[in-house]
């Protein structure tokens, strides 16, 4: 498997028949949800501070993109991976739970089918391993030029 595959089974040795994004909705639906997840994001007093210098928009429309791949969707998602992504975030494991909650009302008040949102979420909580660090020290700048965001 290459590094930019973002597909995996939530349930090991189990073929679902009906993939994750069919049953969320597909498209319209992960629109939906990002829409109303960024709003909350951008109106956390923690989580906001994180993407001071970064459109909501160009988020929302990245997330949906990595999204519907990772649910079993369309794969036109072209940007890194989130390990590579938030390599200069100070991501701790409360933060990605504040983080984590804020998607799951995004999801119960999009009115997502159960059984796709519960997939959803347990796909999330998997990526969350890739973007927790232990310390600052786990960080590392993408660029020369960028700071560690650190917010914790």
């Amino acid at each position: 498997m290459s590094q930019r595959s973002i597909r995996f089974s939530v349930y090991p040795g189990e073929h679902m028949r009906t993939s994750t994004y069919d049953l969320v909705g597909g498209q319209p639906t992960l629109q939906a949800v990002h829409r109303r997840f960024y709003a909350k994001v951008f109106a956390h007093p923690w989580l906001s501070q994180y993407f001071r210098h970064v459109s909501r928009e160009r988020l929302e429309s990245q997330q949906t993109d990595f999204m519907a791949a990772a649910l079993g969707g369309p794969d036109r998602y072209a940007g890194m991976m989130p390990k590579h992504a938030h390599r200069h975030m100070y991501i701790t494991e409360e933060l990605f739970r504040v983080r984590h909650e804020l998607l799951r009302q995004a999801i119960v008040e999009t009115r997502v089918h159960p059984q796709g949102a519960e997939r959803w979420l347990r796909i999330d909580a998997a990526f969350g391993r890739s973007m927790i660090k232990r310390s600052r020290q786990d960080c590392t700048p993408r660029y020369s030029s960028e700071p560690i965001l650190d917010f914790a």
